[in-house]
C-alpha cells in the first residue's frame, strides 16, 4: 500500500502468480503473451516528481519501476501497451493515511498539469520506442 503519491515509470509484463479478487491469474502469467518484458511510459516521471516537489505542497511524491506484478502493473502494461506507452499510473495512499483529500486532490492537479505540461512541449519529439 503506497505510503506516498508514486509515479510509476513503466509496467511489466511477466511475473503475475498471485489471484485477484476473482480468483483469477493468468495461466501464462503474463499480461501480453509476446509483447515486451517492460514498456516505459514517454512521459518522464522524474521530471514530474522534481517540479511537483518543487511546489512545496507538503505531499511527498516519488517514483517507482515496480508497481508489483499485480492488478496495479497489470493495468498499467496493458495500458501502455495499447497506448504504446502513452499512459500514466499514479499510486494513492488511502486517505488520511497520511494525507487528506484536499492535500491529495493538490497533489494530482499539480501532477496532471505538469505531465500535460511536458507532453505539450515534447509532443513532436515523441517517438514511441515500443514495437507490437
Amino acid at each position: 500500500m503506497a505510503t506516498t503519491v508514486t509515479l510509476e515509470k513503466c509496467g511489466h509484463n511477466v511475473g503475475y502468480k498471485g489471484l485477484d479478487n476473482c480468483r483469477f491469474c493468468p495461466g501464462s502469467q503474463c499480461c501480453v503473451e509476446g509483447g515486451p518484458e517492460c514498456i516505459d511510459s514517454i512521459i518522464d516521471m522524474d521530471t514530474v516528481c522534481k517540479r511537483v516537489s518543487a511546489l512545496g505542497l507538503d505531499v511527498a511524491v516519488t517514483i517507482s519501476k515496480d508497481a508489483g506484478r499485480y492488478l496495479c502493473d497489470f493495468t498499467y502494461y496493458t495500458s501502455l501497451y495499447q497506448s504504446r506507452g502513452r499512459s500514466a499510473f499514479v499510486h494513492v495512499p488511502p486517505l488520511g493515511k497520511p494525507y487528506s483529500a484536499e492535500q491529495l486532490g493538490r497533489a494530482l492537479q499539480a501532477i496532471i498539469e505538469e505531465m500535460l505540461d511536458l507532453l505539450e512541449h515534447s509532443e513532436d519529439k515523441i517517438n514511441c520506442q515500443h514495437e507490437h
